[in-house]
């Protein structure tokens, strides 16, 4: 880590993924900065995903799946045996690349994770419910309709709500895989200037395939090859000075 992104909120050892035999993720080690964009890069097939998943325990042990060394947050191993897997979801907000608002209303929605958490008293859920809206850049647009199915919402409007509903559950990290990939640019710009707002706030984890897109976002960039973390730091210099010849010629599209 450089001096310019001192404090680390995951610390990642020596982290192996393998799906039966593939061994998908060999060995990565590399320190996420807090309060940061970090935008983890690579072709498909690399392994983005598969790390980005690995920091919420969507990778848990089970069905052929093996993980080992550490993901360390807050001090915290999400990988030792007696960590509770709710309790480390918990931490970690996700937005995937098609959103999946639940099958209610818009109000519901946002509702729904502090009601689990005991939130039941009408005035805080309608403060609660405005407010993360209002920070996913949907209050002025639903606020005459919160009653109304989320399904209803366009696509772009859903991924904001998804946004908002995640948010809602105090997370400290905002995992995003892909996901602008299913919106119109429009919409797209809607969840980077979000994204951006937010990072005074959260740690920030996107995987993206668009160059363009992690140029504009990141403060920090993994880039990854066939499982491998090839190179990693502040993202003027991966984008403008990379060490690694792998790195250079993806930036110049010679691999993909």
């Amino acid at each position: 880590m450089t001096a310019s992104f001192a404090t680390t909120h995951i610390s990642i050892k020596g982290l192996n993924v393998y799906y039966g035999k593939d061994h998908a993720l060999k060995d990565i080690t590399v320190e996420i900065p807090d309060k940061k964009i970090t935008v983890i890069i690579g072709p498909s097939g690399c392994g983005k995903t598969t790390l980005l998943r690995s920091f919420n325990r969507l990778l848990d042990p089970a069905d052929n799946i093996k993980v080992t060394g550490k993901v360390v947050v807050g001090g915290e191993d999400l990988y030792d045996p007696k960590v509770e897997v709710t309790h480390v979801r918990k931490k970690m907000g996700l937005l995937s690349q098609k959103p999946y608002p639940l099958p209610m209303s818009i109000y519901d929605n946002i509702a729904y994770g502090p009601r689990l958490h005991g939130e039941n008293r009408r005035k805080n859920l309608d403060k609660i419910v405005e407010h993360f809206l209002r920070t996913a850049s949907l209050w002025d647009e639903v606020k005459d309709k919160l009653y109304a199915p989320a399904s209803k919402l366009s696509v772009g409007q859903q991924q904001r709500l998804c946004l908002a509903r995640g948010l809602a559950v105090g997370p400290e990290i905002i995992l995003g895989d892909e996901p602008t990939s299913a919106l119109d640019p429009r919409s797209s710009r809607h969840i980077e200037e979000r994204f951006l707002e937010l990072k005074q706030y959260y740690t920030i984890i996107l995987v993206t395939h668009i160059l363009r897109q992690a140029r504009r976002l990141a403060d920090y960039v993994l880039f990854l090859y066939m499982g491998r973390l090839i190179e990693h730091g502040p993202a003027r210099e991966i984008f403008e000075n990379p060490k690694e010849e792998m790195t250079r010629e993806y930036m110049q599209g010679v691999i993909s």
